[in-house]
């Protein structure tokens, strides 16, 4: 492989795994405020119970997501120095402001929600764990911020040329809230807080599955699953409205999604294969289903790949496949949810253990979607690193030998893969050890699962 796509590789492999831990810390940090909110409002110990257990585990989570994600920053450095000039003016504004309003702040609380449970009072610890969920979320704003300018630049004007050249910021607001930037953090957050939902019940499905901690299980199960409904029904609100979006600031990616190759009425693809050479996609289409969903026409035009050159069309087999993956992922997760919810209502959701088993491994649904929808965007994106205005193959370091690069690739990948291993043992022994059994009396009903769990679960554990 070339230096520029064994840059591109590196960034990719490290920024996914990356990705696994951000979006489950806002979707827990939110779920920790309806759990600490209902122990407030109730007063009953058994929420407090379950806040301290989830407190451990979204401690953890954010460990893993800052020791995962220093090494990207270091990347622009190194690999991609054309690139680091050309929105070192843009990204340093976004990045710092992530710092100054966001990091500082999510940090900053986080001793008090793991630390404070005895030291302060309810109210405030309540406000901590609010700020905790804010600053998680305030984090994804600057950089979903800093990404979506790369998709749509807005706010700038560039500085000198060739290499020298750089873009720099003429009106920070405008910079802020470009044309896709809303939009898009709309999505991520939504997205983020889908995994958190289907995290808190699959592990509740497990518990219940066990028949261990029941009534705490029951109760995180509840909450999570209205959570869920919400978040997968207001995605796809989301997700159309960002559609529409793209069609109108990046064409060539709605096509690619799509795999739309001539200008004209376009169908709605279901699933299928991209056939690049004859440019036609084999598979399952609503005809002019693309069309009505951005015009409201069956029948009115759609601009296809056929409006772009060669080379400046996004791969599109790789960008098709992504997108629809995250669709059907979306789809069977909004099935999920609101068929939970329907038994529920029904009062037999918790005696179908074929149901159980489906949503403990159900969490790896969203994390796919979630790594799959940044695919799309970003290969999607292609052939520009900065949308119209720097092209990936010109934007990596001229100086960096593909040999190095091969070199750090191999080592991120072990210790990466070091790094996930010591996350899954400690994530597997907190969940395995479950709600402290012996920090309060057991909520009514389950007593006897917790008396005899308390033996062999119920030891003392700190953050």
């Amino acid at each position: 492989m070339d230096t520029a796509t064994l840059a591109r590789l590196q960034f990719a492999l490290t920024i996914m795994f990356h990705y696994l831990f951000p979006p489950l810390s806002i979707g827990l940090g939110a779920l920790l405020v309806f759990f600490e909110g209902m122990y407030l409002k109730t007063g009953d110990k058994a929420y407090e119970t379950i806040t301290r257990f989830w407190t451990r585990i979204f401690a953890v989570n954010f460990a893993m997501g800052v020791a995962s994600g220093i090494v990207m920053e270091f990347q622009f450095g190194t690999n991609w120095a054309t690139y680091s000039r050309f929105v070192g003016d843009i990204f340093g504004s976004a990045l710092a402001a992530e710092g100054v309003f966001a990091f500082f702040l999510e940090s900053g609380f986080l001793a008090v929600l793991v630390f404070g449970w005895d030291r302060v009072s309810p109210r405030m610890h309540f406000f901590s764990t609010v700020m905790v969920s804010l600053g998680s979320i305030f984090s994804a704003v600057w950089i979903v911020v800093a990404n979506s300018w790369q998709q749509t630049p807005a706010g700038y004007h560039i500085v000198g040329e060739g290499l020298t050249a750089r873009a720099e910021v003429t009106d920070f607001w405008e910079m802020v809230f470009n044309p896709s930037s809303m939009h898009r953090l709309v999505h991520v957050i939504l997205g983020a807080f889908v995994m958190g939902a289907f995290f808190v019940m699959s592990v509740s499905a497990y518990y219940l599955l066990k028949q261990r901690f029941q009534a705490y299980a029951e109760r995180m199960f509840k909450i999570a699953l209205f959570f869920a409904c919400a978040t997968t029904l207001a995605i796809f609100v989301s997700g159309d409205l960002q559609a529409h979006k793209v069609g109108e600031t990046q064409p060539a990616k709605l096509a690619a999604l799509e795999g739309h190759f001539k200008t004209g009425p376009a169908d709605l693809y279901v699933f299928g294969i991209v056939d690049v050479e004859r440019e036609k996609v084999h598979g399952l289409a609503v005809p002019g289903g693309l069309s009505f969903l951005m015009h409201k026409d069956f029948d009115a035009p759609v601009t296809g790949l056929d409006a772009f050159e060669k080379r400046d069309r996004p791969p599109v087999q790789i960008t098709f496949q992504a997108y629809h993956l995250m669709i059907a992922l979306g789809v069977y997760m909004f099935a999920l949810a609101f068929g939970s919810l329907f038994l529920l209502w029904r009062g037999t959701l918790f005696k179908k253990r074929w149901l159980l088993k489906l949503t403990v491994v159900s969490v790896l649904a969203p994390v796919i979607a979630n790594q799959s929808g940044w695919v799309a965007a970003e290969v999607g994106r292609q052939p520009w690193i900065v949308y119209g205005l720097l092209r990936t193959d010109e934007a990596f370091s001229k100086a960096v030998a593909a040999e190095h690069i091969v070199i750090s690739i191999v080592l991120f990948a072990v210790i990466y893969a070091l790094l996930a291993m010591v996350w899954v043992y400690v994530l597997n022994d907190k969940i395995r050890h479950g709600p402290e059994a012996a920090a309060h009396p057991a909520p009514a009903g389950d007593q006897g699962v917790l008396a005899a769990a308390g033996a062999r679960t119920g030891r003392a554990e700190s953050m």
